[in-house]
């Protein structure tokens, strides 16, 4: 099993418990590995958006893969910094399932540490496909589909 450590530095109060996390992680991630999550609210996703990316305001998601060094036998892929209130306007702005963006965000993230990107169309095309599959297992429709709503 992935090892997983939960941060949670905001007050939203729908957060995933701690197996859905598990979940989400151990349908990517086929190895032993370590990942670090931590949740927090719009002011600390600014500011680490602005440090680390130069953009102002927060984002749904930071990935920080963790580059080991030579010496040093380790299995932590990285960090994901994911902003809680985000992920909840846009669940509603998009009419989506909360956990199910949550999941797809949560996956998201993950490939990102393990070098996935979107940087183009044929790189974006590559991960989106990888999302899809993923999510698909999980019983959760393609995210980049027009969502019906739902009551």
């Amino acid at each position: 099993m992935n090892q997983l450590d939960i941060q949670v530095a905001s007050n939203s109060s729908s957060l995933p418990n701690k197996m859905h996390f598990q979940t989400w992680v151990d349908s990517v991630l086929t190895d032993d590995s370590e990942i670090v999550i931590r949740l927090v609210d719009n002011a600390e996703s600014a500011e680490l958006n602005q440090k680390y990316r130069h953009k102002k305001g927060a984002t749904n998601i930071l990935s920080f893969p963790f580059e080991v060094p030579e010496m040093i036998d380790s299995t932590l892929l990285g960090d994901l910094v994911i902003c809680a209130p985000m992920i909840e306007q846009q669940a509603k702005q998009q009419q989506k399932h909360l956990l199910h963006h949550w999941a797809h965000i949560v996956i998201h993230g993950i490939l990102h540490l393990c070098g996935y990107n979107h940087e183009d169309d044929a790189e974006a095309q590559i991960m989106e496909a990888k999302e899809i599959n993923l999510l698909k297992k999980l019983f959760i429709r393609n995210p980049y589909q027009e969502q019906i709503p739902h009551e």
